[in-house]
């Protein structure tokens, strides 16, 4: 028997009923309704109250949209951000949920954004009904308050940061420019100026120049002083317009100077010292004794209580020889920077064929220097030094020379004037007096080129830094065998691609349903 199982017993076959749909009479399943799918559409839509038609207003000079009453919020044309910025703009969305959203095209300057959204209700008892509609922005033309200040009178500026470092280089303006664009610290700012030992930043607000000075607080050591001047006052009303300035003084001390510690400050960070090396800089400053491997970091507030100039500064570098070099008992490592002490026999290029003068040296280079090798250190013994500081201590005998790090000179000979296989983007800023002498204009050059060897040469120093690949660079043989010789270079997988956004790029759809989960039940 059909209905008979194994056991000998007999079971009834399920069956599904079906009925007749109560508007069109086509058989259904039975639900609550009794509806089939096309009669319950037809008779209820859930979208029903909800906006089709939204009108936005876009800043068409900083590429902004108006988020009211007053913010502004960037966005690129189908991203991430403008969809949830267009789904946000929309009311009553809360009666539905919302499970899936995403652009349809339009032409780019038809000033139309369609966003298609496919929203769930609960129309019946335990009935659900999903549909699709689209929503139509009207996109607006209306220039933004800090554009629209711009456009009337460029140098209506409300706050400006004035940034001043009192060193004979460019080198701690050049990293810091970098810092800035990877974190867009400068995006609020209405004009760049390039001065002398330094930049000015001008901000149509006082709050995104408050901002920006502790931004730069936060990355190099500093100290600051702000002044306002009143503009214009109307007493009916009593209101005041100022014009604040801010002066913020970046900290002498730059990586590899050489330095001689006041005997307080000496004490205070445990005997360190006298003679140390200044071997990183950010909120505060790393020194590092190139004898012992000990080592100590000042922050700003304690620098600043009683500050100091280096000894030595990266431009009096001399370059060195390595004859012999034995290791010394002491090693260190810090943030994967490794320190090794040697004892070293060096002797200055530029004597060789005129004296033999030998110098025996102890460094913190152990690790990377082997006889034969340059090496780029302080020559004391030629140094005519008139440091107060230093005479404040008594029985202490300068050594004859201090190494700071490994030359790779030679070997850059070779690729000097080639293009790197990387690039750096730069602000725009106007320059205060441009009409300098060739000899300026040589001596910045060669200032930017030391940088770009340092971040070759520093890991750490590259963390903060975006660097982005030269579409235009092409290998040579020079270049490769000059790479295979142990060169400091930038590894592929550290540089960014120069992404530029196109008019032909495919669509692109995003699923927001968890991010707006939280503000759509």
């Amino acid at each position: 028997m059909a209905g008979e199982g194994t056991s000998g017993m007999f079971q009834l076959q399920q069956t599904v009923g079906t009925v007749l749909c109560c508007m069109c009479g086509v058989p259904i399943t039975p639900n609550n309704v009794n509806m089939c799918v096309q009669c319950l559409r037809s008779q209820v839509d859930i979208t029903e109250g909800l906006q089709k038609h939204v009108i936005i207003y876009h800043c068409p000079e900083c590429n902004s949209y108006l988020q009211p009453p007053k913010t502004w919020i960037k966005a690129q044309l189908e991203s991430k951000e403008l969809l949830t910025f267009c789904i946000k703009r929309l009311k009553n969305l809360n009666k539905v949920h919302l499970s899936h959203a995403e652009f349809i095209w339009t032409e780019p300057h038809s000033k139309r954004i369609k966003v298609k959204l496919r929203v769930k209700k609960e129309v019946f008892h335990n009935t659900i009904l999903e549909q699709e509609y689209v929503v139509e922005y009207v996109q607006q033309e209306h220039m933004c308050e800090s554009c629209t200040r711009v456009q009337a009178n460029p140098d209506q500026w409300i706050a400006s940061v004035q940034l001043r470092q009192h060193v004979a280089h460019r080198r701690t303006f050049y990293f810091l420019e970098q810092v800035i664009l990877k974190h867009d610290a400068a995006v609020r700012a209405i004009k760049i100026k390039q001065m002398h030992e330094g930049i000015d930043f001008f901000f149509g607000n006082r709050s995104h120049a408050v901002k920006f000075v502790e931004f730069v607080g936060s990355v190099v050591p500093i100290r600051s002083r702000h002044d306002k001047q009143l503009v214009s006052h109307d007493p009916k009303s009593n209101n005041y317009n100022y014009k604040y300035t801010f002066s913020v003084e970046i900290s002498p001390i730059c990586r590899e100077d050489l330095i001689c510690l006041p005997p307080k400050v000496a004490i205070s960070l445990g005997n360190l010292g006298p003679l140390v090396l200044c071997v990183k800089v950010s909120n505060s400053l790393m020194l590092l004794d190139p004898f012992t491997l000990r080592h100590s970091y000042l922050d700003a507030n304690q620098y600043w209580r009683a500050p100091f100039k280096p000894l030595l500064s990266s431009r009096q570098l001399v370059e060195y020889v390595i004859l012999d070099i034995e290791p010394a008992v002491g090693g260190m490592s810090h943030n994967g920077t490794k320190y090794a002490l040697a004892d070293a026999q060096v002797a200055r290029v530029s004597d060789f064929g005129k004296n033999d003068q030998i110098f025996n040296v102890r460094t913190h280079l152990g690790h990377l220097l082997a006889p034969g090798d340059n090496a780029l250190g302080y020559d004391l013994y030629g140094a005519n030094n008139n440091d107060l500081e230093l005479d404040k201590h008594k029985g202490f005998s300068l050594p004859d020379a201090v190494l700071v790090k490994k030359s790779y000179e030679e070997k850059r000979q070779k690729r000097r004037g080639k293009a790197r296989s990387w690039k750096l983007k730069n602000l725009d800023m106007e320059v205060d007096n441009p009409s300098k002498g060739r000899t300026d204009i040589d001596k910045r050059n060669m200032e930017y080129e030391k940088f770009l060897e340092d971040l070759e040469e520093d890991p750490e120093m590259r963390f903060n830094v975006s660097l982005y690949r030269n579409k235009d660079y092409q290998p040579s043989e020079v270049t490769s065998m000059a790479d295979g010789e142990d060169l400091p270079s930038v590894p592929l997988e550290e540089m960014l691609a120069d992404l530029a956004l196109s008019d032909e790029e495919e669509d692109v759809n995003y699923d927001i349903m968890g991010e707006l989960s939280s503000l759509h039940p």
